[in-house]
């Protein structure tokens, strides 16, 4: 399949990029009533969503089905990966009420799955691991039946930061590999690939009947076989599921887009993914990391 794959997609674009995006990246403007009544519900309580800091696509559609992954420890960023859209520099110091906010934001929502991710927060003894932590534990205690997935920054690779969140219990236990080896450097400059894989073996060694989550962004200039390596790498320290989305520049100040997948080739990397063993594979081009996060817990059988 590998090899049939290599010939659907190639090495490397092979034709200049369009002047516009292709049909089937194309969305509709936000501006339902939900989407702005969540918005409105964001801004009552202070708190950010990773759904507007990184100028998601998908906003409209999941907001208006009531979802949002909330982004705490702040709206700064302590690095600076130029695939990015989230401001970085000098964060404030953080907000020990925050994990109360989000709690009392998914119980207005009704949530049956919530997504917790953050910035960098490198500038802090422990990350923003307790932060973290706190807040699976009152999602826990207030919304008893949400389940709840983290999409964690690496902690830098500290095992204690990794330890304290696992013992919140969350759901789902995420980390983006976001790109492939060769690319780290110029792309994701804070972080390290081996770093990656050695914070899922951790987790799996550390709670197993925790599910394991990842996701890889396409079009920064990658080659397929790159791609096809990661995915068995991930698959070498038992990550569970795998999203695959499309690299959209935020900006002509990131990194510039090397090309776009067609539709065919995202669900032909997913037909790999899945003979590999993922027990799920979300791979299209406007998927990101929380992009039908629930539908993919309960596709991949680990729902609550």
């Amino acid at each position: 399949m590998a090899e049939a794959l290599y010939q659907i997609i190639g090495r490397h674009r092979a034709e200049p990029l369009p002047e516009r995006k292709p049909s089937w990246l194309k969305v509709r403007a936000p501006g339902g009533a939900n989407y702005l009544r969540l918005k409105g519900l964001m801004r009552e309580l202070n708190l950010h969503t990773v759904c507007e800091e990184a100028h998601c696509p998908n906003v409209g559609e999941c907001w208006e089905h009531g979802t949002a992954t909330f982004m705490i420890l702040g709206d700064v960023c302590t690095r600076n990966c130029a695939y990015c859209a989230v401001s970085h520099g000098r964060p404030p110091t953080y907000d020990i009420e925050e994990p109360n906010r989000v709690a009392a934001a998914i119980a207005q929502m009704n949530l049956r799955h919530a997504v917790i991710t953050s910035v960098d927060r490198d500038d802090l003894p422990d990350f923003g691991a307790f932060i973290f932590a706190e807040t699976i534990r009152q999602i826990h205690a207030l919304v008893p039946g949400c389940s709840v997935e983290v999409l964690v920054p690496d902690f830098q690779g500290n095992e204690e930061s990794i330890r304290a969140v696992l013992a919140a219990e969350p759901e789902i236990y995420n980390h983006n590999t976001e790109t492939v080896p060769r690319l780290y450097k110029r792309a994701r400059p804070g972080g390290r690939y081996e770093r990656v894989l050695n914070i899922f073996r951790l987790s799996k060694q550390v709670a197993p009947h925790i599910p394991t989550k990842t996701g890889i962004i396409l079009g920064l200039g990658e080659a397929i076989e790159e791609v096809i390596e990661v995915m068995k790498d991930l698959r070498a320290v038992d990550v569970d599921i795998l999203t695959l989305g499309q690299y959209l520049r935020p900006s002509n100040d990131h990194l510039p887009l090397d090309r776009y997948y067609t539709p065919d080739e995202f669900r032909h990397l997913r037909e790999v993914g899945m003979s590999m063993g993922f027990r799920h594979v979300e791979s299209g081009p406007l998927v990101r990391s929380s992009y039908h996060a629930w539908e993919q817990v309960q596709a991949a059988g680990v729902a609550t």
